[in-house]
């Protein structure tokens, strides 16, 4: 789950780590209100959405008027925001961010993230802050420092200095530094954030860290510890159909391809996509019935996949462990008489009750092409997709 620029930092804030005063607006009235309590002479206005590169479109503005403050409100409130992140369609700009200014001598990058390879959380940091790190990666793979740290043994000062002489950092920022990393390694394992992002964290004209902007990411699977967070989930930014599949627990991502998927389990999921890719054409979405998936929602999960224009075909494969194959042959049979589903759809059943799953499906009349095996059901989805176009 993401959250915006301004949630981030609210949560920064409560673990001790220094952030500039600022506070959200969904109205120009609201963000000269916010400005006037900041007070100072210099202002930034900040677009809220779910993605990066939001300067580089027009996101981010230094004012230093009031005027200047509405004015931009004015203009950024009900844009559409297009960056390398969102796509050309871009994203519609609800609320935004006015935050007092700074005097910047350096940027630095900086981000704390799970690292699956070593099981531990990561901290990468640059003296390159204020750009892709993509770009740094691969351009200036030595201006890049990653270190993770032992769960055992958990954070020490130690990590803080190296991360600091990493970035050049003297004196009294060192000790900043410290206690910087120490308090983000908190945030990340406390709040079971997936990624933490600081970009840029800055040194300040009086020579004081700051962290300028904020990303953060969860783990979905952890949400329930933390109802604070669930709280902060802005649904119009998500893909609607992502978030209707959420209330049926169904793992859900839309693709850009044309052959729906229903699978169980994320290691099927990602094989089936892949099987579809090898024999010429495309998932049009990631779909986990999970495990031990009701009828009821094998049927909500045909609504999803059929709520997608592009879906001209359906792949249904599921491998029947602690889920029944004829649980799921019903789903599919009364999903497919009460939608009228309209495109093919081949079924491939593996495992518990598989027979009668099979079964179920051939006594139904309708038009549901049966599978012997993974590759087999692939051929037979594409080859069908293309036939129909």
């Amino acid at each position: 789950m993401n959250i915006h620029e301004y949630q981030a930092k609210a949560v920064l804030r409560d673990y001790g780590v220094p952030v500039a005063s600022g506070a959200v607006a969904f109205s120009p009235e609201e963000a000269v209100k916010t400005a006037k309590e900041i007070g100072g002479a210099v202002w930034v206005v900040k677009a809220q959405i779910h993605a990066g590169g939001r300067g580089k479109g027009g996101g981010v503005t230094v004012v230093k008027s009031i005027d200047d403050v509405r004015a931009e409100a004015k203009r950024m409130l009900g844009m559409t925001l297009v960056t390398h992140q969102t796509g050309p369609a871009g994203k519609q700009v609800n609320r935004i961010f006015v935050e007092e200014g700074c005097g910047i001598e350096r940027e630095l990058y900086l981000s704390a993230l799970v690292d699956r390879a070593t099981s531990r959380v990561a901290f990468i940091c640059s003296t390159e802050g204020g750009m892709d790190i993509e770009e740094v990666a691969a351009k200036t793979p030595e201006k890049i420092l990653t270190l993770t740290i032992d769960p055992a043994s958990g954070y020490s000062g130690f990590h803080g200095r190296k991360v600091a002489y990493a970035l050049g950092l003297k004196g009294a920022q060192v000790k900043q530094c410290v206690a910087l990393i120490g308090n983000l390694y908190k945030v990340v394992t406390e709040k079971d954030a997936s990624l933490l992002e600081i970009n840029p964290l800055v040194v300040t004209g009086d020579g004081d860290l700051l962290c300028l902007d904020a990303k953060m990411n969860f783990d979905s699977n952890a949400l329930y510890r933390h109802p604070d967070i669930v709280d902060m989930r802005d649904l119009d930014e998500e893909d609607p159909a992502e978030v209707e599949a959420s209330k049926f627990d169904l793992n859900y991502i839309k693709l850009d391809g044309s052959i729906g998927c229903m699978v169980n389990g994320a290691g099927l999921a990602m094989s089936t996509m892949d099987i579809i890719k090898l024999y010429g054409s495309s998932p049009a979405n990631f779909l986990d019935v999970g495990g031990g998936a009701s009828k009821e929602q094998v049927m909500n999960a045909f609504k999803i996949i059929l709520s997608d224009d592009n879906v001209k075909g359906i792949l249904v494969n599921i491998f029947g462990g602690i889920m029944r194959c004829d649980i799921i042959a019903e789903g599919i049979v009364a999903a497919a008489k009460e939608m009228d589903i309209g495109v093919p759809l081949v079924v491939r059943l593996e495992g518990t009750n598989v027979d009668l799953g099979k079964k179920i499906l051939n006594d139904s009349g309708l038009a549901i092409v049966s599978a012997d095996n993974l590759d087999d059901a692939a051929q037979k989805i594409v080859a069908q997709v293309k036939a129909a176009a």
